[in-house]
């Protein structure tokens, strides 16, 4: 792994990890083009720099996390199926993230349902984080175990599972955007202690260094992605990252059908 490739993950960390389009499955498949995907400490990378994205979750909406109490026992209610999904089923996760086949098949499905979520659900009355109860934040981070999965994209699933529960596409993306926070600092923080117990020292100073340009990178990127993403979609919903999942897979699908080889993680 060089510096080309972290600014190259980094950037698509940012861009994607609030988008319904999938970060890890672009991830999965960018490490594989650039041959880089056996490598342990460039899985650790993909998660790790998560953590400068949700930092940007953080600093837009901080006002939002010192308003109530009960707003963090919502997200920790909304978490916990995806804590148990996470210790339950770790290994069968480690192999799902190897295939960049699977990668494309979900992004493929993903994208279909995009195409029709806005009118399956366009009956809202849920406009704000304040009037989502605690079953509702439940059934929403149910939603969430989906993206266990690399392709089906933690922020889809969760959109669509707020959308289900008549958030408006606002509402379910900002409340998507807020249970990434403690979502993604545990998977992180759990990634680091396997690491951990396989490599000693735990980092090299180069991979320090990397580990840190990612997630500034991954920060600017992000803010840039998350305004921009509520403003479209406030405009003009999920189609086009709909389609967009589609020809995306389609393409994934295609290479590797007609004998392309994409490394395996």
């Amino acid at each position: 792994m060089n510096i080309i490739h972290v600014i190259v993950l980094a950037i698509i960390e940012g861009l994607t990890e609030f988008l319904p389009v999938s970060s890890t499955g672009h991830m999965v498949i960018a490490s594989s083009l650039m041959g880089i995907g056996k490598d342990d400490f460039v899985k650790l990378f993909e998660v790790v720099i998560q953590l400068g994205a949700i930092l940007s979750v953080v600093v837009l909406y901080f006002k939002r996390f010192f308003r109530s109490i009960g707003f963090y026992f919502k997200l920790v209610v909304g978490v916990i199926p995806a804590v148990i999904v996470g210790v339950l089923f770790k290994k069968h996760i480690d192999q799902f993230l190897e295939s960049p086949l699977i990668v494309a098949f979900s992004l493929l499905i993903g994208g279909v349902v995009l195409l029709f979520v806005d009118k399956w659900f366009n009956k809202t009355t849920v406009k704000e984080e304040a009037q989502i109860n605690y079953p509702t934040a439940l059934k929403i981070g149910i939603f969430q175990c989906l993206a266990v999965i690399p392709g089906v994209s933690r922020s889809a699933a969760t959109i669509v599972g707020g959308m289900s529960q008549k958030l408006t596409r606002t509402a379910a993306a900002e409340f998507s955007f807020f249970l990434a926070v403690p979502t993604m600092l545990g998977a992180t923080l759990k990634e680091i202690w396997d690491f951990h117990k396989t490599h000693t020292p735990l980092f090299t100073g180069e991979q320090l260094k990397f580990l840190v340009i990612g997630n500034i990178i991954a920060f600017i990127v992000a803010m840039l992605a998350i305004k921009s993403f509520i403003t479209f979609l406030e405009r003009k919903g999920f189609r086009l990252f709909g389609w967009y999942r589609i020809v995306v897979g389609a393409v994934i699908i295609g290479l590797i059908l007609s004998g392309h080889t994409l490394e395996i993680l």
